[in-house]
């Protein structure tokens, strides 16, 4: 699948959706750059994708914790140097703790906070700023369906979800002018690790990570908000339309 993308830097892209996505792009021919906090899966991926030939070369791979916001920017620039250029960041980095309904873990709420929300703002901010200079370029969040209401299993990934579809539509506002894509994508379940833990039997639609990354590179050549699978969005218009009564009775 050619893609038209020829620099690309993927936050979050050592398991799941992210390294998925790093494969096909790579494969591809576009020239790669993962980032994660965990160095050995980093040279994993980075092994696996040379391994594979064919038209891919190993992605240069970047040791980084999201919740160093700080630094994103000058770690931006410094990847975008070595790929010689910069057309497409993707941020697929999240995390979502599981809350019973008679639990409360702050801490693990506030990492959440920390990793969805500071983390996409930082490099999607940086992302912006270089790709507005440039006039072009491509911003893609990695969002869930989640966000479209407030679930009781995972409020605070729910809610982070929701200030990442609005971040990212404030930021399509400023920057599209310019010749610049932002993307939210708004997977349904898919089966990586962040579903660890839960019954992917009672998963609907559950889909694999190589089936999202295809319709991720295939649907974002324009912006917008991107349904993954599509079939997701007319169901996703049904529950945002459930009245507050009847959905604070779901167990969803």
């Amino acid at each position: 699948m050619s893609t038209g993308w020829q620099r690309a830097i993927i936050v979050g892209a050592s398991s799941g959706i992210g390294e998925a996505l790093a494969r096909q792009l790579a494969k591809s021919g576009c020239k790669v750059a993962i980032v994660s906090r965990r160095e050995h899966e980093l040279k994993r991926l980075s092994d696996s994708i040379l391994a594979a030939g064919d038209r891919a070369a190993a992605p240069l791979w970047y040791v980084h914790d999201v919740n160093d916001t700080e630094n994103a920017s000058a770690l931006l620039q410094e990847i975008s140097h070595d790929l010689g250029g910069l057309d497409l960041l993707i941020y697929s980095a999240g995390v979502m703790p599981l809350n019973p309904d008679d639990s409360y873990d702050l801490t693990a709420d506030l990492q959440a906070i920390s990793v969805n929300v500071c983390g996409a703002v930082a490099w999607c901010n940086a992302a912006a700023e270089r790709f507005a200079k440039q006039r072009g370029g491509t911003i893609v969040g990695i969002s869930s369906v989640a966000g479209d209401r407030g679930r009781r299993g995972f409020p605070v990934y729910s809610a982070s979800k929701a200030f990442v579809d609005t971040y990212l539509e404030g930021l399509r506002n400023r920057v599209g002018r310019l010749g610049v894509k932002v993307v939210t994508v708004k997977p349904g379940p898919v089966d990586t690790p962040l579903v660890n833990g839960l019954d992917k039997k009672k998963l609907p639609m559950l889909i694999s990570s190589d089936e999202a990354a295809e319709i991720i590179l295939r649907g974002c050549s324009h912006d917008g908000v991107l349904y993954v699978p599509g079939k997701w969005r007319p169901v996703m218009w049904i529950v945002r339309h459930v009245p507050s009564f009847v959905f604070k009775r779901l167990n969803v």
